[in-house]
């Protein structure tokens, strides 16, 4: 099934995506709210539907069947999901807030999801030109470079992905136990670029020790596993097993981010 995927065909449909996300980025547009309270723009809508046309496309010019979880097509019964092989897992717009805000740090996120891993991963960053790629057995890539850019060794600080102005007590202690004779820096972005940073190099770790959804971090989880990193569920003050998908619950527990393999 992986093999007769062309990870350039899911790179241009996120492109494509992009391109009608920034259509509505530069223009003022309305924001609505979900039951939930999250935001939700035409943005949203848009590129799920482009997404959701394209993946069916590309179904048929493989001649798979492989269904489709999206943030904006989420309720479909645990029954009907749960015998999955293949799924494709989508977040249309990561990072609303960001996109409201219009500071530029969201992404499209396009993932593959094989047996509860993520096996191929894309995500686009439109506002500020950054395409990151990866598929199992062909690596992970950012605009066509090999990741990771660079090695914790080429770096004076242990760099930490958080949040600075909203750092919750249980990442507060995490981060003061963390043992190094560097110097801790926080790096903070928005989306699942967070994921990124980690892989690409311009950061040692990503403790995630509040709420996220699997269509949130399954895209760039493909490409922290591509890089040669990993993703593991941090439970009651211990790095445990690897983060999964498909789960009854589509909520992901805390979980860390780590260069260290």
């Amino acid at each position: 099934m992986l093999d007769n995927i062309n990870i350039e065909d899911i790179v241009a449909l996120a492109k494509k995506a992009g391109d009608a996300i920034m259509d509505i980025y530069q223009k003022d547009f309305e924001v609505e709210f979900k039951a939930d309270q999250s935001p939700l723009t035409e943005a949203d809508t848009a590129a799920h539907k482009i997404i959701e046309q394209g993946l069916k496309e590309l179904d048929q010019k493989n001649d798979m069947a492989i269904p489709l979880m999206s943030e904006e097509g989420k309720n479909i019964p645990y029954q009907d999901r749960k015998d999955w092989d293949y799924f494709w897992m989508v977040d249309p717009v990561d990072g609303t807030k960001e996109f409201i805000k219009k500071n530029g740090e969201f992404t499209v996120n396009i993932a593959l999801i094989n047996q509860g891993m993520p096996v191929l991963g894309v995500v686009y960053a439109p506002a500020l030109g950054q395409m990151y790629w990866a598929k199992q057995g062909e690596g992970a890539f950012k605009d066509g470079q090999a990741l990771p850019l660079k090695r914790a060794e080429q770096r004076d600080s242990y760099k930490v992905v958080a949040s600075r102005s909203h750092l919750s007590d249980e990442t507060k202690i995490f981060i003061d136990e963390i043992k190094t004779e560097k110097v801790k820096e926080l790096v903070s972005i928005g989306s699942s670029l967070k994921l990124c940073l980690v892989a690409e190099g311009e950061a040692d770790i990503y403790p995630r020790l509040g709420l996220t959804m699997e269509w949130d971090t399954a895209a760039a989880h493909a490409v922290v596993l591509c890089a040669g990193m990993k993703v593991c569920e941090f439970n009651k003050g211990e790095i445990s097993k690897p983060l999964v998908y498909n789960k009854q619950n589509l909520l992901n527990p805390f979980f860390i981010v780590s260069s260290i393999s």
